[in-house]
């Protein structure tokens, strides 16, 4: 069944009617599921069956840098606020230690065809620091030629020579955090950022060979409208990205404490945001971005959007990928990987991470061992997210089931979503329409077997 991609209706009565609060199925199930039995010894268990049938996967590689020089306000990630790089400079050093465990803990080839760092602020590292990461990381890795290296970078703290440094270790796509360039909004969420320094740094990426350059944008922040969100797309758009996120602010004090200083009363309404988010569709879309999924936009020629043409786009923890059949491992606290049929993740904060690295185990704090129905539904939810279609028949013959009878429940949950027009289900698909790709999230979410047991959904963002 051809899907055209690039269609979306953005309809704001269907979004006010089906937005709910739920999860970005980075992966499934969502780590708020993972549990604490999960441990060490049941992590180095999987690391050493990689090739259990003969298949030896190609590798991802997750290094979390938790460190900022500055707290953003609107900012939920885990992070430490600090400007002392004795901090950081101990950090490498047990970074090392939890890479080389893992490492000896791997059954089969040691290929590298993905790395990310994320953060915190990957360029917190001083450039010494980060040569010794990456020295590190080839230790016991091999990067391949034409793999996927990508890095978070904050343009505030990056010059011309970081960036050229940044090429020469091999990066060569590079995710430029920007959220809103009105000066106001930037007052409000405590991040001054001016276009000039963006500019500088992304016309530097393209002269160090970097491939791809994509930018963050965030809607739903204080003191943000139509009129001054119009002025930073217009300079966005000039700025070329390969890629653009544009993210949902969730409000969520309770759970990110930064937050707390943002004055709920200069926050946009609902209503506000809709509008935002229309006017960005739409600006980004004649502008000749095509959408992704979800938040995800990018140009015709990048490889996320030639991915999802020939149906191979894949989600994980980094947002949407071309590596679909990668085990990743994740490095640093907070980190999540997934090995084989399992998901992990570390310790969160640095003594807990660094005691149990001392005592020469790996610092997993939880993780999860899939079912057959949780592998079931993953691929379900993959291929909601990433095509915004699915084929019943490859799904009864890979799983050996009976598709309606084992989604009786979903398939009649889904009737009120059909009779809205968000999807179409025949005897042979599933397939999301234009209005329904901006509520994919909402979409998926039927099939989420730990949602329709508790029902608590509270703990999430609003999928819009």
């Amino acid at each position: 069944m051809a899907t055209n991609f690039q269609e979306l209706i953005f309809d704001p009565q269907l979004v006010r009617r089906f937005d709910v609060n739920g999860p970005r199925y980075t992966s499934y199930p969502t780590a708020d599921r993972f549990v604490e039995a999960f441990d060490d010894p049941a992590y180095k268990h999987w690391l050493g069956r990689r090739t259990v049938g003969g298949i030896g996967r190609p590798l991802s590689l997750y290094v979390h840098i938790p460190f900022c020089n500055t707290v953003c306000y609107y900012c939920a990630c885990n992070k430490i606020i600090t400007k002392d790089h004795g901090r950081s400079a101990k950090y490498i050093k047990y970074l090392g230690r939890e890479i080389a465990i893992q490492a000896d803990a791997l059954d089969g080839p040691r290929d590298v065809v993905q790395l990310h760092l994320g953060g915190g602020t990957p360029t917190f590292l001083s450039n010494e620091e980060m040569r010794r990461l990456i020295e590190l990381i080839t230790s016991h890795f091999k990067l391949l030629p034409n793999g996927e290296y990508s890095i978070e970078v904050d343009p505030r703290k990056v010059d011309r020579p970081t960036v050229e440094l940044l090429g020469e270790l091999g990066f060569n796509r590079m995710s430029v955090g920007v959220q809103d360039f009105d000066p106001d909004v930037q007052k409000a969420v405590n991040r001054i950022q001016s276009l000039e320094e963006t500019q500088l740094v992304i016309e530097a990426a393209r002269a160090s060979g970097f491939k791809s350059v994509s930018v963050d944008l965030i809607y739903g922040l204080p003191k943000q409208n139509v009129i001054s969100f119009n002025r930073t797309l217009e300079e966005v758009i000039q700025l070329s990205p390969d890629r653009l996120s544009i993210y949902n602010y969730a409000h969520l004090p309770a759970l990110a404490k930064p937050q707390r200083r943002i004055a709920e009363a200069e926050l946009p309404s609902s209503d506000a945001k809709l509008q935002i988010l229309q006017l960005a569709i739409r600006r980004l879309t004649d502008a000749g971005y095509v959408f992704i999924g979800m938040d995800h936009f990018a140009k015709p020629d990048d490889e996320l959007a030639v991915a999802q043409r020939q149906g191979r786009l894949h989600r994980n923890f980094q947002g949407y990928s071309t590596y679909a059949d990668a085990d990743l491992l994740a490095f640093g606290v907070s980190a999540i990987g997934k090995v084989g049929p399992t998901y992990c993740q570390n310790v969160k904060t640095l003594d807990e991470y660094y005691d149990m690295l001392d005592r020469g185990v790996l610092p997993v704090l939880r993780g999860i061992e899939l079912t057959a129905d949780d592998l079931l539904r993953r691929s379900i939810i993959q291929a909601l997210m990433c095509h915004f279609e699915l084929s019943i028949e490859s799904f009864e013959i890979a799983h050996l089931i009976d598709f309606k009878s084992y989604f009786s429940r979903e398939l009649a949950e889904m009737r009120e979503m059909v009779d809205a027009g968000l999807i179409e289900i025949s005897d042979q698909w599933i397939s999301v329409l234009p209005r329904g790709r901006m509520l994919v999230r909402a979409i998926a979410m039927v099939f989420d077997h730990y949602l329709r047991n508790d029902r608590e959904r509270t703990r999430y963002s609003k999928v819009i």
